[in-house]
């Protein structure tokens, strides 16, 4: 059940008509994907990730990204990874069930609507997480969401 409230789309954020990168998140993480460019050896690509920051780029090159983070992330869990000409970023929330609007301060913000329906589809996820019996795919919300992260006590951690 819980795979029904995965997220159904990527968010694109896009730079005088190209695309940057891809993104979604879960409760725990959000996930960045990159276009790698081609006839470059996967070798050459590195990706440095701090609390606060992410560097990205190829060896001996000025970075394609060197960004401050929108929030903070563990550094323990969070990695990336090549696959299929794409570099998949994985970072984990220092605060489970904050909703991003980006991953990257200050660039590609979702719009309201958007980081509205993101922050619904997170209180699902907590929903389920917390209630592994019951079937929240279909559940809507009347009015605000609340913040999946602080609602009711906030979200169990044992």
């Amino acid at each position: 059940m819980a795979e029904k409230l995965a997220p159904e789309k990527r968010h694109s954020f896009v730079h005088n008509g190209q695309k940057v990168f891809e993104w979604d998140q879960t409760l725990e993480e959000v996930n960045v994907y990159i276009n790698l460019p081609p006839n470059v050896h996967p070798k050459q690509f590195y990706c440095k990730i701090q609390s606060k920051h992410v560097e990205v780029g190829i060896k001996g090159n000025p970075p394609y990204l060197n960004h401050d983070l929108a929030s903070p992330v563990k550094t323990d869990s969070s990695f990336w990874t090549l696959e299929d000409d794409i570099m998949h970023i994985t970072l984990q929330k220092r605060d489970k069930g904050q909703a991003w609007a980006s991953p990257i301060l200050g660039q590609g913000q979702l719009d309201s609507y958007s980081t509205d329906l993101e922050q619904k589809r997170l209180m699902l996820q907590r929903f389920q997480e917390e209630n592994p019996g019951f079937d929240f795919s279909q559940a809507q919300f009347s009015g605000n969401c609340p913040d999946p992260r602080t609602f009711m006590g906030g979200i169990r951690t044992d």
